[in-house]
């Protein structure tokens, strides 16, 4: 016998998240909870400052260290394991965290997280061998969760009325985020060559990275405590008569499941894997270029690089946050209700073709002129590609959310979406700087073999995003069950 059972039925706690169409847009928007919004928005925050606070330096570090033995050639080997061992640890670990957090809650899981932040840091900056680097980041991979519980959190205290301002506060929080953290990392770099006077301690010759890394593990230290006190946990025990399913339909006899978060078989849904299958063509994209930029800029311009210190570095890397943080959050809920998440994401890959074109342009000009304002507004063109291409975050963050059948199975779904772009985001920064030193090696297009590489990679991913739907996944409102 086949009983229609319309999943609205059921209590809030069991509802798919969001819900599509027009009877959203017919809705009054919800009040965002500002409090809790601020909150996330700091535990968003130390993520990019931890992470891109070393870019301006780890160039410089792996030279000083005398790890390649004098070969610069080699740096870019070196810097890419570095930067992804972070994703390779956390690849391995953040869907049990996110698992974690629908059981014992999201909060526990935050303060782990943040507190994660705040040791490896200080450890990352008393690190004088390349194993202790490697050591260091990989504790903050391994501890660290938060990223996909916190996209967990804000699907659960957001609704269908207001879920595109609430997601687009999650890419201002980076952005501000990817701007401390490298003006950190290049102004605050060998403190007792800038400052001498105060920095005259031989400690700060030994570890001329320290300060930096201090300044983010001290933001990450504030950021545990405003968390322990304030944040609300959102994730309630729920009676045993309560429905869990996940696969989009509700039990007839929700007296037969008991409180723990359904299986992940149940979660994984069609809807949620082409979702997760996008995201990771998105940040594989991005992880390459992000890990490629501080490279090229350092590389001397006889190599095919801007020959740029650190502090001119942390200056051009925070710019992408400045400029997208305020483009994030003046105009982002706008342009989605506009042009609908599909259009925003597939605009924002695009974006990498011009992207990867420029980085040979600038170094042929570098090679002809030198440094001249036309390489500076270059630069500046390309940090506003990025701004563009940075708006497929939050309109793939909605795919995802809305993918998820209800809240039991959101933690799960996120986890899943994590674990997958940090295994991606783990191989991205090692294989675009290893494809950058093996091209200056070996002398592949003059040096150049990299750029056409990712940027037919970047083309071909991109049909990935085609079976999409136009807007947000719908709200499924009932099912069949015999």
């Amino acid at each position: 016998m086949n009983v229609s059972l319309p999943v609205e039925d059921a209590l809030d706690e069991t509802r798919p998240l969001l819900q599509g169409g027009e009877d959203a847009k017919a809705k009054t928007p919800t009040p965002l909870p500002k409090g809790q919004i601020a909150i996330l928005m700091l535990l968003g925050l130390a993520e990019p400052i931890t992470s891109h606070c070393i870019f301006p330096f780890i160039n410089q570090l792996i030279s000083e260290l005398d790890i390649t033995g004098g070969d610069e050639k080699k740096v870019g080997y070196y810097a890419g394991m570095i930067e992804s061992i972070f994703f390779a640890m956390e690849a391995l670990f953040v869907f049990q965290w996110s698992r974690l957090s629908d059981h014992i809650g999201r909060k526990p899981v935050l303060l782990v997280g943040v507190g994660g932040l705040c040791i490896s840091m200080l450890c990352f900056g008393l690190s004088k061998t390349f194993l202790g680097l490697v050591v260091s980041r990989s504790l903050v991979g391994l501890l660290n969760g938060n990223t996909g519980v916190s996209k967990s959190m804000m699907g659960e205290i957001t609704d269908e009325t207001n879920i595109a301002q609430g997601f687009a506060w999650l890419p201002v929080a980076w952005s501000v985020g990817s701007t401390i953290g490298p003006l950190m990392g290049g102004q605050l770099a060998k403190p007792h060559d800038r400052w001498p006077e105060l920095f005259s301690h031989p400690f700060w010759v030994k570890y001329p990275y320290f300060l930096p890394c201090a300044a983010s593990a001290s933001f990450s230290a504030l950021t545990f405590v405003v968390t322990a006190l304030f944040l609300k946990e959102t994730v309630r025990k729920r009676p045993r008569r309560e429905a869990s399913s996940c696969d989009e339909a509700a039990s007839p006899h929700p007296d037969e499941h008991d409180e723990a978060p359904p299986p992940l078989s149940k979660v994984l849904t069609r809807r949620v894997l082409l979702s997760i299958s996008n995201y990771a063509v998105l940040a594989i994209v991005e992880i390459a270029y992000l890990a490629l930029q501080p490279l090229f800029l350092a590389t001397p311009i006889e190599l095919g690089g801007l020959g740029l210190p650190p502090p001119t570095i942390g200056i051009i890397l925070g710019t992408f946050g400045v400029l997208n943080g305020f483009f994030q959050a003046m105009f982002f809920a706008t342009l989605m209700d506009r042009w609908g998440p599909k259009r925003l994401f597939q605009q924002g890959l695009l974006a990498f073709v011009p992207l990867y074109l420029l980085f040979p342009i600038m170094s042929w000009y570098a090679k002809a002129h030198g440094i001249t304002p036309v390489i500076w507004g270059l630069v500046l063109l390309q940090q506003i590609l990025l701004v563009v291409m940075d708006l497929a975050f939050g309109a793939i963050f909605i795919f995802i959310s809305s993918s998820a059948a209800n809240n039991r199975c959101l933690g799960a779904t996120n986890g899943v979406a994590q674990f997958v772009a940090s295994v991606v985001r783990a191989v991205g920064p090692a294989a675009s700087t290893s494809l950058f030193a093996v091209s200056l090696e070996r002398n592949w297009l003059g040096g150049y073999a990299v750029y056409p590489i990712l940027l037919t990679m970047s083309i071909a991913l991109f049909f990935v995003s085609i079976p999409l739907p136009s807007h947000m996944w719908p709200k499924v409102q009932d099912s069949r069950i015999d």
